[in-house]
């Protein structure tokens, strides 16, 4: 069996009875289960529509995400999660590039790097350089002025954690922004890259390893193999090119307001709700919420 859920921003509820039994009897599914009115409805399916593509394309028009995944084995044991604009809703290189007079050039490399345009570390490392002395409590400036969270971050860690869940942030970006926003969220742990600084300002350079897009599976297999669970019982989120390796082995691959690039390889695609789209995948409804 399949289980087909709804969803939509809950700051813009527009999921409407009407239209989930329409979908419902379409799709020949059960009985539907509201998650959270106007906001989350899901209902079993015998088998994944062939035309599934077109109805979710109609639904994006509306608002609507519509998530079609194997009923069995849905909830997860493990959250692992990218950082940049998938639980935050910036790229801290960006914004630190900004403050160093280089932003829109930076930006422009990010969005290349992102979209599987660029190579992640050369990239990574072009960017960097272009950060060589600025001063390292810019750091702590951007963190307290610029960064703001997605929607629903600490409900769906708290939640997940709530029921043995373990969670973990693995980003290309820095730790002196994953160490911050892990401990705001409630992260059981977090990898990132390490910017490197000399008399308190940055050299233009990063720690090696750089951690691209195989330290997250790298991260993915030594973590689900440390706490003793399968990758099948991960449910991993992100935005970016660099996030398709964690994505395609998770048992649950969720793009979140993903590039067109990453979103076309993702079966599970959310462009409208927000990080509690995570724990109405998993079957969680809004009271089961921590």
């Amino acid at each position: 069996m399949f289980t087909a859920t709804l969803l939509t921003n809950p700051a813009n509820p527009v999921l409407e009875s009407a239209l989930v039994e329409t979908l419902r009897n379409a799709l020949g599914g059960g009985a539907a289960r509201w998650l959270k009115r106007g906001v989350a409805a899901e209902f079993e399916i015998p088998e994944k529509p062939s035309n599934l593509w077109e109805s979710w394309e109609s639904l994006q028009a509306m608002g609507i995400d519509l998530c079609v995944q194997k009923t069995q084995g849905r909830r997860k044991a493990m959250l692992l999660a990218d950082m940049d604009s998938t639980m935050i809703q910036q790229e801290c290189i960006d914004e630190l590039a900004d403050m160093a007079g280089v932003g829109a050039h930076v930006a422009g490399i990010t969005a290349r790097a992102m979209n599987g345009e660029l190579d992640f570390e050369s990239a990574l490392e072009e960017r960097v350089g272009l950060l060589k002395d600025l001063p390292v409590g810019v750091i702590d400036q951007v963190l307290a002025e610029r960064i703001t969270y997605m929607p629903g971050g600490k409900v769906l860690i708290a939640t997940m954690k709530a029921h043995g869940g373990h969670a973990a942030l693995v980003s290309g970006g820095f730790t002196a922004f994953t160490g911050k926003v892990a401990a705001h969220l409630g992260f059981d742990e977090n990898r990132a890259n390490t910017l490197l600084a000399e008399n308190g300002a940055l050299t233009g350079d990063v720690g090696r390893p750089i951690l691209g897009k195989q330290a997250k599976v790298d991260a993915l297999e030594q973590i689900t193999a440390r706490l003793g669970i399968a990758e099948a019982d991960v449910i991993a989120v992100g935005d970016g090119a660099n996030d398709l390796g964690m994505l395609h082995r998770a048992g649950t691959g969720v793009a979140l307001h993903a590039k067109p690039v990453v979103a076309a390889e993702c079966d599970i695609r959310v462009n409208h709700g927000d990080l509690t789209a995570l724990l109405y995948l998993q079957g969680y409804a809004r009271s089961d919420f921590a």
